[in-house]
């Protein structure tokens, strides 16, 4: 290796924005978690003047990493802190709805407590509305950066900009893709292996809707894909397991892949 590979690295190395490492912004999201979920933590005894302190001192990081997050220098960071932290009792009634949602569509869940502290669907639905709200006040890098530590603690995928309506239950969850312009509604369910994803990944197509919008109360079955900003699926329905689908169904309908399944007897077959 030369000197002028060096220099390259260095000058490159200069121009990087000073972002905080992604593990330093997850466990600020997941001490924000451990504040607004008593569930997630060994020694939940603060009292209400202490847990004020320290969700002054959550926000105080928050503006820490926006500051240092020079990709954000359009951003109003006191602002964007002060609208994020007052956004959060909306956004922790929102989980709970996904947690009581988890729990009644999940037959080996005891209750609500053992959803918040174990599940991978909760906690990538936490964290996905968390960088959700971010995307939404304008907030670069940082929103994908919590939810891609989601997917990879988790295996669930969901870009920070899709929208996703209350009582969200995602079962299993390893393998669920929901791409950008996904739009999903109240009450809805989906399982293992589910992706809501685009037609074409052409990069032209950016700024258009690429992902399907799912209405309320449908339930989506393991490995199911369905596919294209045109597509919707209508309100109370059930999309069944291994389903393709690239065109719209309409409420109240149950669409299913049927297989051709062999049975032999190895006691007969020769």
């Amino acid at each position: 290796m030369n000197e002028a590979f060096f220099q390259q690295l260095y000058e490159r190395q200069r121009g990087i924005a000073d972002v905080p490492p992604n593990g330093v912004i997850a466990a600020w999201a997941l001490h924000l978690l451990d504040l607004l979920f008593p569930e997630r933590q060994t020694h939940p005894d603060r009292d209400v003047d202490e847990l004020k302190a320290q969700f002054r001192q959550s926000e105080a990081d928050l503006l820490e990493i926006l500051d240092r997050t020079k990709v954000c220098e359009t951003c109003n960071h006191p602002l964007v802190a002060k609208r994020f932290y007052g956004a959060l009792p909306e956004l922790h009634r929102i989980m709970h709805t996904d947690a009581a949602a988890i729990f009644e569509g999940d037959p080996a869940a005891t209750n609500t407590f053992e959803v918040i502290r174990t599940y991978p669907g909760f906690l990538a639905i936490a964290l996905y509305r968390l960088a959700h709200e971010l995307i939404t006040l304008e907030v670069p890098l940082i929103p994908r950066i919590l939810t891609e530590y989601a997917h990879s603690q988790t295996g669930i995928d969901i870009h920070p900009g899709a929208t996703i309506g209350e009582f969200f239950c995602i079962d299993h969850g390893t393998g669920v893709v929901i791409g950008e312009t996904t739009i999903i509604g109240n009450q809805v369910k989906v399982y293992q292996g589910v992706t809501l994803g685009a037609m074409s990944v052409e990069k032209f197509l950016a700024n258009t809707r690429r992902h399907p919008t799912i209405e309320d109360r449908v339930v989506i079955y393991a490995g199911a894909t369905i596919l294209g900003g045109d597509t919707v699926i209508g309100h109370d329905s059930v999309v069944g397991g291994n389903v393709w689908l690239t065109s719209s169904i309409p409420p109240y309908t149950t669409v299913y892949h049927q297989p051709t399944v062999k049975i032999v007897d190895s006691k007969t077959a020769h």
